[in-house]
């Protein structure tokens, strides 16, 4: 089926078919076609200012993936200003609460965030029952280190879980010990690197436009891609039943003067996450002052296997590829506002 549209694309751009849209750096436009599974029509939608957008195949149970683009009547510079001002970026989508971590990550950075029970409840989590993603090593330590006996009031919880957070933010960032490699708090062991080294395996688009930009993200910080700009963020968000808390690492490099990258990894979420990855090229249109952003997500649930999980995949990349339509439209409105 796959080797079927390959061959009904390649005609449609063939001389004398649909046009690809010229607007669109050739280099670019192949990573498109090739990687990320736009078709020539939807260039040519993007080129009339259309929002468009599909899923893209999956590689692994669990997983799900959306691409999408519009064209923006801005320039490259516009777009990366708005996009590190994350807090103003990302309103508009269910988030909740969103704040941008210090160079280093230090505990006020995080004195925002609340922590209600629902986030976290330390008087109900033990290993492989608890109700945020953990290590065994870090759960057993919440009686040890929380009055659970006692009645821990919710206070004393959420800067426990604020603490623990910012220790594994701050292996990340500096390479040391203490990363979290695992999560026990269910049934099912989850270990998110080895997820992320998947759905990285499954995005060849980031280094085909950037060659060192995989190594980059998987083996932050000691492998850095020359001139990249990063920071990390911290958001609660709704997705399912109850809301969920993540920290999110983002890459900024222009492998060219007409186009730059922009990767979100995440480096930890307290639920539904396994490992997620989301790319958008910024690249300058060919005719006029205008700009083509593209974004690519991929994500592992761990919700989304067993039982119902076609049913569940379904639901999910629907709501996905609504609010990636949603999200591009509104970065376009904002952005041609200025």
């Amino acid at each position: 089926m796959r080797r079927a549209v390959t061959l009904i694309a390649a005609a449609l751009i063939a001389p004398g078919g649909i046009q690809p849209a010229p607007d669109i750096d050739g280099g670019v436009r192949d990573v498109l076609m090739h990687a990320l599974q736009f078709s020539a029509s939807e260039l040519n939608d993007m080129q009339r200012g259309r929002a468009v957008k599909h899923g893209l195949d999956a590689h692994a149970p669990g997983e799900f993936g959306v691409a999408g683009g519009i064209r923006i009547a801005a320039t490259k510079a516009a777009f990366l200003d708005a996009a590190r001002d994350i807090v103003t970026f990302k309103a508009g989508e269910p988030i909740v609460q969103i704040g941008r971590f210090s160079s280093p990550p230090t505990i006020d950075d995080l004195a925002p965030l609340k922590v209600d029970k629902t986030d976290f409840d330390a008087n109900s989590c033990r290993v492989g029952d608890c109700g945020v993603r953990l290590p065994a090593e870090v759960i057993q330590r919440v009686p040890k280190e929380i009055d659970v006996k006692g009645g821990a009031g919710q206070d004393e919880s959420a800067a426990w879980f604020r603490r623990v957070l910012l220790a594994d933010v701050q292996a990340y960032v500096s390479g040391g010990p203490g990363r979290f490699v695992q999560y026990d708090d269910g049934n099912r062991q989850i270990r998110p690197i080895d997820a992320f080294e998947g759905i990285l395996a499954a995005t060849p688009a980031v280094g085909t436009l950037v060659p060192g930009l995989p190594a980059h993200l998987s083996q932050f910080p000691s492998s850095r891609v020359p001139d990249s700009e990063d920071f990390l963020y911290w958001s609660k968000e709704t997705f399912g039943p109850e809301p969920f808390i993540s920290v999110t690492h983002v890459t900024i490099v222009c492998p060219t003067t007409n186009t730059c990258a922009m990767t979100t990894k995440d480096v930890y979420s307290s639920r539904y996450i396994d490992a997620s990855l989301a790319l958008a090229i910024v690249t300058d249109a060919a005719a006029g002052d205008a700009i083509y952003v593209v974004y690519a997500n991929r994500s592992r649930v761990n919700a989304l296997r067993g039982a119902l999980s076609t049913v569940r995949k379904s639901v999910v990349e629907r709501r996905a590829r609504s609010t990636l339509e949603q999200s591009l439209v509104r970065i376009k409105v904002r952005l041609e506002k200025k």
